[in-house]
């Protein structure tokens, strides 16, 4: 038996080593771990759980270009028979899953006058053509004031007449920056095959569509170029009808058409 001063010896030596982070007994020689043999190390291995293999992430769809799709489109299209069709096929374009109709195009294909609107209505949704509820009815009357007319079959004095969305937005509201970038191509194909003498833009979305612009108060009457070709930003008729004191800034755009139509007639 040990003696009482070796007891505390003993444990004196123990407090000592508990006090400089000992906590765990050991044996009396030390243990090449390194050196277990196989038969010792699988019995262990075999108490680890193997981790679970996770499911392979997918990797992610490669983003579609929709504006260089319609682009491509465009390009394919020879004869505003071919764009029409081109533009009915085209299935990128969230707002066609909501309308009911494509509005394509209305009036005389050979007018010297296009006309430029920003997207259909309910009416023009259900029935197919541009600019033929209360708006278009006071196109109709303002562009006949100047001598013209969607339904002339001279050119001279006719017009022709798009929208740069050929699809209604939900609830009548105005395409976006996406959508209008990419219908664009459609556009600007529209207005090459048709090939008209002047383009008249109503409203801001054509304006955004075409010339990189808004703000049609500043915009309309003043002359500008697109495709080459001189264009005039108006007021939209939507817009006339809200606020009727603005057609006298729209009879004077009307006027300065017709000007142009002269001066260009006689080159």
């Amino acid at each position: 038996m040990e003696s009482h001063a070796e007891y505390w010896a003993s444990r004196a030596a123990l407090e000592w080593q508990v006090e400089m982070g000992a906590d765990e007994a050991m044996l009396d020689a030390p243990v090449d771990r390194y050196a277990a043999s196989a038969d010792e190390a699988a019995p262990r291995a075999a108490a680890i759980p193997a981790s679970p293999s996770r499911p392979a992430i997918p990797e992610p769809a490669p983003a579609i270009d929709a504006a260089a799709m319609a682009r491509a489109a465009a390009a394919r299209a020879e004869t505003l028979d071919d764009l029409r069709q081109v533009i009915s096929g085209f299935e990128l374009c969230e707002l066609k899953r909501g309308a009911k109709n494509t509005v394509f195009g209305d009036g005389n294909a050979t007018a010297r006058v296009m006309i430029v609107g920003e997207a259909p209505g309910r009416d023009e949704d259900i029935e197919g053509r541009p600019f033929v509820g209360r708006a278009g009815q006071l196109l109709d009357r303002m562009l006949e004031a100047i001598g013209l007319s969607r339904t002339s079959p001279d050119a001279q004095n006719a017009v022709y007449i798009t929208n740069v969305s050929p699809w209604r937005p939900p609830s009548n509201r105005t395409p976006d920056a996406a959508e209008i970038a990419m219908l664009l191509p459609f556009v600007q194909r529209h207005i090459e095959l048709a090939d008209p003498d002047v383009i008249v833009m109503v409203g801001n979305t054509p304006c955004q569509a075409l010339l990189g612009q808004t703000g049609i108060t500043r915009l309309r009457g003043n002359w500008a170029q697109v495709l080459g070709k001189p264009a005039l930003p108006m007021f939209h008729p939507a817009y006339l009808l809200r606020n009727p004191a603005a057609k006298r800034e729209a009879w004077a755009d009307l006027l300065a058409l017709k000007a142009r139509l002269k001066s260009l007639k006689k080159a």
